[in-house]
């Protein structure tokens, strides 16, 4: 099949009307899923960020990278590379029908004068996740014996006491700095050490070494045994931050969600979720808030202007929505809906722009926010000690979150599996949205279409849920719901 394919939209007309002047790659020439939905706002902001995430593609003699910020910053490594965001890179271009990019900046990782462990991320589960797009598994494999070293020197550089199993981190390091609980053994860290542990006992798996894939499931069960002994309070009904190693932390703080990144916890933490919706907690218009919002360091003011002890990160609610949609998908519970899913992204769709001089809104993304008026406090130079412009300006379209994922694997429903049954579960109640299309998704070298018409008015192939592979329906529905081809 020609890797642009489209079943249902036509590509030249969304073009026209999606045109940002970032950067030299067009996602379009790259190849992406199209997308035409009655809430507009998610629309504009879907193709605004692929074209954020393509000016952010840079060629270098190692290869295709993806960057985080537009300009090179001190803190970066070799051609600008900051590891931080690996994760989200990996989940949001894994869509993209051009792997080359996502290809070459794995293997790039593990090349001299790369350093993959500057920052706290998932390697060995985003690369999976990669893979597990594209149904061809031979990255992952060619990578596994690097995936295997960089899980070893985490623990042998981070593990607080090998008794504990738990691994600790540098705020700072884990891309949160200034945050409430500050350092210590951290959800963030070790949920990502769960995450990769599984990846690699599938990566195992899949070579025929069934000892080493025995190996990181035992290392995985092991991990999330310490963590719900030792970083769940079961009083709060949280996984919290373990200060310096020794004790839990007073307070909530967003990264407890991240062990449902990784669908780690068991049914008896499901209650943890209940503290999303509530504004004595993590609720505001445009937030999350990364704190809870009753805890007296909440936006506490700091002679800096990356703050985690309150204000909304995009990094970390593209997060949140990841686990918040595995937790919809795969736990049998009645705290969070669809409709929840949905409404979650909406908030985090109008985060996403900023009012230029004339007063027009467009879509904008950069680092944090005033998780009550959605002004980018990056922007806003809230500190007098004489930075410059491009201290300020540099975060323009930052690349640190998500966003194409979450309307892809989350609001059209199409879950990544290891097998070959494509698993469809729209994030969305009937009365949400009037019509969703989402076609050219490529899935294991297929192009897939998933179509909602509530009326059937819009597309004019019948009211309901639709599916198609490669321009032919297979399923349909009158109503939302599980499908399984």
């Amino acid at each position: 099949m020609q890797r642009n394919k489209y079943n249902i939209l036509n590509e030249s007309e969304i073009r026209a009307n999606n045109q940002y002047n970032i950067g030299e790659i067009s996602p379009f020439d790259v190849g992406i899923p199209l997308l035409d939905i009655s809430d507009k706002n998610i629309e504009e902001v879907y193709y605004y960020r692929w074209h954020s995430f393509c000016s952010h593609i840079k060629e270098t003699p190692l290869g295709y990278i993806i960057t985080e910020f537009t300009p090179e910053v001190f803190w970066g490594g070799i051609y600008g590379s900051i590891a931080c965001p690996i994760g989200h890179h990996m989940y949001e271009g894994r869509w993209l029908h051009n792997q080359k990019y996502l290809e070459d900046y794995a293997r790039f990782w593990f090349k001299e004068g790369a350093d993959p462990m500057t920052y706290s991320t998932w390697l060995s589960d985003s690369v999976y996740a990669i893979c597990q797009v594209t149904g061809d598994f031979s990255l992952a494999e060619t990578l596994y014996e690097n995936l295997k070293e960089n899980y070893t020197k985490w623990e042998s550089r981070h593990q607080f006491r090998e008794s504990d199993n738990l691994l600790y981190q540098v705020d700072d390091f884990d891309g949160m700095e200034f945050s409430a609980s500050g350092n210590g053994c951290r959800p963030s860290i070790n949920a990502y050490h769960y995450g990769d542990a599984v990846a690699l006992s599938k990566i195992a798996g899949r070579l025929g070494k069934s000892e080493e894939k025995k190996f990181y499931e035992l290392e995985a069960e092991k991990q999330k045994q310490r963590m719900d002994q030792l970083l769940w309070d079961n009083e709060a009904s949280f996984y919290k931050n373990r200060k310096n190693g020794y004790w839990l932390c007073d307070v909530r703080e967003l990264i407890g969600y991240l062990p449902w990144y990784f669908n780690m916890p068991d049914a008896d933490k499901n209650e943890a979720w209940k503290f999303l919706n509530d504004e004595n907690y993590f609720y505001a218009p445009y937030g999350p808030t990364t704190t809870e919002r009753n805890h007296p360091e909440f936006m506490k003011q700091f002679p800096h202007v990356c703050l985690w002890n309150g204000p909304s990160w995009p990094f970390a609610t593209s997060q949140t929505l990841t686990a918040l949609g595995n937790f919809i998908n795969q736990y049998d519970q009645d705290i969070m809906s669809k409709s929840d899913y949905f409404n979650w992204l909406k908030r985090y769709t109008n985060s996403q722009y900023e009012t230029g001089e004339n007063g027009e809104k467009k879509p904008y993304i950069d680092e944090n926010l005033d998780p009550f008026t959605g002004e980018w406090l990056t922007r806003k130079n809230i500190i007098n000690n004489g930075w410059d412009e491009f201290q300020r300006t540099r975060g323009r379209h930052y690349n640190h979150s998500s966003y194409c994922d979450l309307v892809l694997s989350g609001l059209a429903g199409v879950r990544a599996r290891d097998d070959d049954t494509i698993e469809i579960n729209p994030l969305f109640e009937e009365n949400d949205l009037h019509y969703f299309c989402a076609d050219g998704i490529l899935y294991h070298n297929h192009s897939i279409t998933v179509l909602w018409d509530k009326t059937g008015e819009r597309y004019h192939k019948g009211a309901g849920l639709k599916v198609y592979i490669d321009g032919e329906l297979v399923t349909e529905s009158q109503s939302l719901q599980r499908i399984m081809i």
